[in-house]
């Protein structure tokens, strides 16, 4: 694939964005969705970092700005008003996270005291997990990238107050879980499930947070998340891991990325994690492979979870690059070798996806428009993945 080609579409899909969802506009209503926004700020700050050009930075941290200052306030069609951490309005500019952040779903959420819709319950408002821990992140991506620890200071922030409001002990006493979804205020939880993949996701943010804590604050500093690290361990102990879900497999070989990077930077050392990550995603993967998913038209896929595995499958080259170069650290190497060269044999299943997507046609397809934003900002990072996969 032609190298400039690539990273002139990534431009050409990340200024579109931009305009089409108000970054850059004077309306002052943009369009903000927690999951989508964290993708765009990582690939932002990815054409920043490759082309040197300020625009791209700016885009970002402008980014970063209008989702504190309107996913971390109350909706306009709702009676409260500013920060949804009720902060009053200078502590709530310093501390935009502290009370979480909203979805930015299309409808009001489930209040308390109204029945339960579950097919009402997917454009409802709140708070998710999984898009909190994928906007910490992305705030660390930021502030790596940019060299200010203030966006560290509000992802640990972000991550301290999620851990304590979506965790929780059931009435059996078992082990703590987590609520998949949270009111906005993160009052009452509108659904009591929990992601599958969420105490994993949330254990190896942590990690990534505690990193960089260390990064900007020093050993000693006490602004770190030893506590909650230590309480999501126990939460992940036992989970199934295993999923065929394209999205699913690609957070699985996202997170053995982050892993092995804990891993080098000395965050981790859990070789045995990194072993059972990679295995579930080596049996999701084959699952996967063996449907016929990828044989269908536009009409009949799902952009964005597809792209998730080629997001996710992009990750795999470097993670047997640092398996091979550092064997006194994978203590476990041979066997993790093994199941990383199995894993490099469906890395060009991530180029097709990848190209099925970048086809103008197949993007005509209902499935494609109806998910526009998200589609096109995970397709970008298919393309220029970096950004977003390095910690």
């Amino acid at each position: 694939m032609n190298r400039s080609f690539t990273s002139a579409l990534v431009q050409e899909i990340m200024l579109d964005f931009a305009r089409l969802t108000g970054l850059v506009s004077v309306d002052a209503h943009p369009r903000l969705y927690l999951w989508t926004d964290a993708f765009a700020a990582c690939n932002y700050l990815e054409l920043f970092s490759k082309t040197n050009d300020k625009t791209y930075r700016d885009l970002g941290l402008l980014l970063v700005d209008q989702v504190h200052n309107t996913l971390g306030r109350h909706r306009d069609d709702d009676p409260r008003r500013s920060w949804i951490s009720g902060l009053d309005e200078p502590e709530g500019e310093r501390h935009p996270t502290r009370g979480g952040l909203r979805i930015g779903k299309r409808l009001n959420e489930r209040k308390p005291d109204e029945p339960p819709n579950e097919r009402l319950e997917w454009d409802q408002d709140g708070q998710y997990y999984h898009y909190l821990t994928k906007w910490m992140h992305a705030l660390n991506c930021v502030s790596r990238v940019t060299g200010d620890p203030t966006y560290t200071r509000w992802a640990i922030e972000l991550a301290k107050t999620a851990h304590t409001m979506f965790t929780y002990t059931p009435p059996s006493g078992d082990r703590k879980r987590i609520y998949w979804k949270m009111s906005i205020d993160l009052a009452y939880p509108p659904v009591l499930s929990t992601g599958q993949h969420d105490p994993l996701d949330g254990f190896i943010t942590y990690n990534e947070l505690q990193a960089a804590a260390t990064r900007d604050f020093g050993e000693s500093s006490l602004f770190g998340l030893k506590l909650e690290i230590a309480d999501m361990a126990e939460i992940c102990r036992g989970i199934n891991l295993v999923t065929s879900d394209p999205l699913g497999v690609g957070s699985l070989l996202f997170d053995a990325s982050r892993i092995a990077q804990l891993m080098i930077l000395g965050g981790l050392k859990n070789a045995s994690l990194l072993e059972t990550v990679v295995d579930s995603a080596l049996l999701g993967m084959e699952a996967f492979a063996k449907g016929d998913s990828l044989e269908n038209p536009g009409e009949y896929r799902l952009a964005f979870r597809e792209l998730g595995l080629s997001i996710g499958l992009s990750a795999v080259e470097n993670l047997l690059i640092w398996i091979e170069e550092k064997p006194s650290l994978f203590c476990q190497k041979s066997y993790l070798h093994r199941q990383v060269e199995d894993l490099m044999g469906y890395v060009p299943l991530g180029e097709k996806i990848k190209q099925f997507w970048m086809d103008d046609k197949n993007r005509e397809a209902s499935t494609w428009i109806e998910h526009y934003e998200i589609n096109m900002v995970m397709l970008a990072t298919s393309i220029a993945p970096s950004g977003f996969l390095m910690i």
